[in-house]
C-alpha cells in the first residue's frame, strides 16, 4: 500500500429486498479530515481519466456499478512509499470497498466495464489552485494505461 491511502471493506446488509451498504460515517477514523464536497462521476467503457493530484485536498472513492481499474502513484519526495505505483479493481465482482486518496498521490482510473459510476467525496470544495494534472503516459510513472491483463 502507498503510505497513507487506505481501502476500506464495507459491510454489506442482504435480503430478499436487496441490500444496505454504509460508505462514510462522520466517525469513522479515515474519514478525520472531513467533508468538503459531493461528487459524481460516469465513466463510460475504454475511458482512461490520469493522472489527478492536489496539493492539499483528500478523496475517498467509492465505485457503485461498472469496473474500474484504478492507479495510484506516490509524488511525495518525504513518503516511505516515493515514486511507488499501485494499481486495483473497484466496482462489479470486487469487494465493496472505500478507498482514500491523500494528498501527493496521483491518481487515475481506467473503465473496463461500464458505464462506471465513481462518488467521491473530498475534503475541501474545488480550488483550480488545488488541481493538478500529470500526462497520462509521463516517463517519471512509467504506467502504461493501454496494457491489458496478465496471459497465465
Amino acid at each position: 500500500m502507498i503510505e497513507g491511502t487506505v481501502l476500506v471493506d464495507l459491510v454489506t446488509h442482504t435480503d430478499e429486498r436487496g441490500f444496505f451498504r454504509e460508505i462514510i460515517r462522520v466517525t469513522d477514523e479515515f474519514f478525520a479530515e472531513g467533508f468538503g464536497q459531493w461528487s459524481h462521476s460516469l465513466v463510460y467503457p475504454g475511458v482512461i481519466k490520469a493522472w489527478h493530484i492536489h496539493k492539499k485536498q483528500i478523496d475517498w472513492w467509492y465505485v457503485c456499478n461498472g469496473l474500474l481499474k484504478v492507479a495510484l502513484h506516490d509524488t511525495r519526495p518525504d513518503s516511505p512509499t516515493y515514486r511507488e505505483t499501485m494499481e486495483f479493481l473497484m466496482g462489479d465482482d470486487q469487494p465493496a470497498r472505500l478507498l482514500r486518496i491523500p494528498p501527493g498521490v496521483a491518481h487515475g482510473c481506467k473503465c473496463l466495464n461500464g458505464p462506471a459510476n465513481l462518488f467521491y467525496v473530498t475534503s475541501k470544495v474545488y480550488d483550480p489552485d488545488d488541481e493538478g494534472r500529470i500526462a497520462h503516459d509521463d516517463a517519471a510513472i512509467g504506467y502504461d494505461w493501454l496494457k491489458g491483463p496478465v496471459i497465465k
